[in-house]
């Protein structure tokens, strides 16, 4: 293997289902998407039936607090002994370059290797490749264990880097009539377009050393003002947070034991560009489930005087009104929760963004019981039909400018949880390559 110690990358093998299999079949969604829609998850199983897929590798979120959790992570282990066993695959070493087309709007990645060395979720963490968002250590058992006992990683992480002159990944794109294709298809469920091509050696070298010049000291520090002794951000986390975060927990355990060179020191990520015009950061919103407590009533005890709400008529007016807020108080809507539709205007907040001075109120509202359950979804319409049923709640939040996210990571440390999205539901990365950790 090649490794970039410098940079923190790897070149990796990934391993590829063999021609003859139904790659439309064999690709899926991110575990963590539509976890309170569980139809959608029953459609793909139908869809699937018994082809090999990427549905059995996986374990959906939607069924992480439903019975038989133990004896599912048993068959995903199982089977992906199976796959292997079977011949299913075959390996590929290098860069992988990747193109998804959705709606008309293509975005453009690399599959590689990131050192796990060089990732820290510590909170005010400085190292080269970093969280955007507060890990919740909560969340990462029930991951540690499917991992734990995997043969094989597919990942759904998106990293970032900030290339405003489109040095490392555009020039994959003019010259991929060159390259090798290794999978070209449609993805199921309006997942759009996936195309990847096989990097040579030549571009492979062009890739290391852009990603060099964008980790310079001296360029990164000119870049977001600030001193030469500042640690260098080179990746920044967009998807997968708490994916990268189980194998970092994993490899800090194991590494006495295996020694330095083992698989599981790297995670095989999709790296993008902050400012591929095909990248889409999207708000997450909340919804709560459930309601047991008056939700005006508490919001107003917890903000006081600097809580304001307004009714509107229609969920359009809501969306105008959060999207296009300006001045110094932060703007919430407010969807269902005995209401219709509503705008929750907060003055003086205590966080820098509308997400935190929420979330810090919803942790509070969840830990006094004041719903069953809280979901984070992508789509106004998703939040709006799941939160006007009865005894429902939905907050609908703007979303950040993704120009902002390194330089707000760098002098301010991680966002609030689930601070943004890159694209919807549906456009999210779907698992394609696979790659061996043990």
């Amino acid at each position: 293997m090649k490794n970039f110690p410098d940079i923190g990358i790897q070149i990796p093998q990934v391993v590829l289902p063999k021609a003859g299999t139904d790659l439309h079949k064999w690709a899926v969604v991110a575990c963590d998407q539509y976890t309170s829609e569980p139809s959608y998850w029953a459609d793909v199983q139908q869809l699937v039936g018994g082809a090999p897929s990427t549905l059995n590798l996986i374990f959906p979120e939607v069924y992480l607090e439903q019975p038989g959790a133990p004896e599912r992570i048993a068959a995903i282990g199982s089977t992906m002994n199976t796959y292997l066993q079977a011949d299913l695959f075959e390996p590929h070493e290098g860069l992988v370059y990747v193109e998804r087309c959705v709606e008309g709007i293509t975005r453009h990645g690399i599959m590689l290797c990131l050192d796990l060395e060089c990732y820290d979720i510590r909170a005010g963490s400085s190292s080269l490749i970093r969280p955007t968002e507060g890990t919740i250590v909560d969340r990462l058992p029930p991951r540690i264990k499917i991992r734990e006992a995997a043969a094989l990683e597919l990942p759904h992480i998106l990293v970032l880097i900030d290339d405003p002159e489109h040095s490392v990944i555009a020039p994959l794109a003019r010259a991929k009539a060159a390259f090798d294709t290794l999978y070209d298809l449609e993805l199921m469920q309006g997942g759009g377009h996936l195309t990847g091509f096989a990097v040579p050696a030549a571009a492979e070298g062009q890739v290391v050393q852009a990603l060099r010049a964008l980790a310079q000291p001296d360029t990164f520090a000119a870049k977001y003002g600030v001193d030469q002794s500042q640690p260098v951000l080179l990746f920044a986390m967009g998807d997968g947070n708490h994916s990268l975060a189980t194998a970092k927990a994993i490899w800090d355990k194991n590494k006495p034991l295996v020694g330095m060179d083992h698989p599981s020191r790297y995670a095989l990520v999709e790296m993008e560009n902050v400012h591929d015009q095909g990248l889409a950061f999207e708000p997450i919103h909340r919804a709560l489930f459930g309601l047991k407590k008056n939700l005006l009533a508490e919001m107003q005890c917890a903000w006081g005087e600097r809580f304001t709400y307004t009714e509107v008529a229609s969920a359009a007016a809501m969306r105008q009104r959060v999207d296009g807020a300006q001045g110094t108080q932060q703007t919430i809507g407010l969807v269902g929760g005995g209401q219709q539709f509503g705008v929750i205007e907060i003055n003086q907040p205590l966080s820098n963004l509308a997400v935190g001075t929420l979330q810090t109120f919803l942790d509070q509202f969840m830990k006094d019981a004041g719903a069953d359950t809280i979901d984070y979804l992508h789509g106004a319409d998703v939040l709006e039909r799941l939160a006007l049923q009865p005894g429902n709640a939905g907050f609908y939040l703007a979303g950040m400018p993704k120009s902002d996210l390194f330089k707000t990571v760098i002098l301010e440390g991680a966002l609030p949880r689930k601070t943004f999205s890159l694209g919807q539901a549906h456009e999210k990365r779907f698992y394609m390559e696979a790659r061996k950790i043990v």
